[in-house]
């Protein structure tokens, strides 16, 4: 069981780091036709980075992402080895990968009301007027269409991975 446990950790480890690996290839493209719907609206282009809005690979989009990643290959590793650890952190850890992956899933779906409650409270007129929703769906139109699915299987590994793992886990 530790081993079916340590493949599915794994597995979600890869789905993690997927994250980052597409938002770097594809980011830059994402953000110039966000870019150029701004333009289209007549906003200056700098409201994103102003904002703290990218499409890229930066900061936090690479960081939370690697550090899942690392915690489940750590808790494979431990899994494969044999130590009972990895049984007691993946109690832990899993559940809050769970947790994670539902939020990152809210945020995706949410993600046009929090940039607009963000541009409001601002309270920047020039902001007030973007819309968000093309904006958004303009952004989305710099990545492949493959991404989409990319997600579905990302977050299909993500939840049915650590589902698994916990159900594995009490098994044992």
């Amino acid at each position: 069981m530790p081993t079916l446990a340590a493949i599915l950790q794994l597995l979600i480890a890869v789905a993690f780091v997927s994250i980052p690996v597409v938002r770097h290839r594809y980011g830059t493209t994402a953000a110039a036709a966000a870019e150029a719907e701004l333009a289209r609206q007549r906003v200056p282009g700098t409201v994103l980075a102003d904002n703290g809005i990218s499409f890229d690979a930066s900061g936090h989009e690479t960081a939370a992402p690697a550090g899942v990643a690392a915690v489940m290959v750590t808790l494979a590793a431990l899994n494969l080895a044999g130590n009972p650890w990895g049984e007691t952190l993946g109690w832990v850890f899993m559940p809050l990968v769970l947790l994670g992956n539902g939020l990152i899933v809210w945020s995706n779906l949410t993600a046009a009301d929090s940039v607009r409650a963000a541009f409001r409270r601002k309270g920047d007129p020039v902001l007030l007027r973007v819309d968000v929703p093309a904006l958004l769906k303009a952004a989305e139109s710099g990545f492949p269409a493959w991404v989409r699915i990319q997600q579905y299987v990302r977050n299909t590994v993500v939840f049915a991975g650590a589902a698994l793992v916990l159900a594995v886990t009490a098994l044992a």
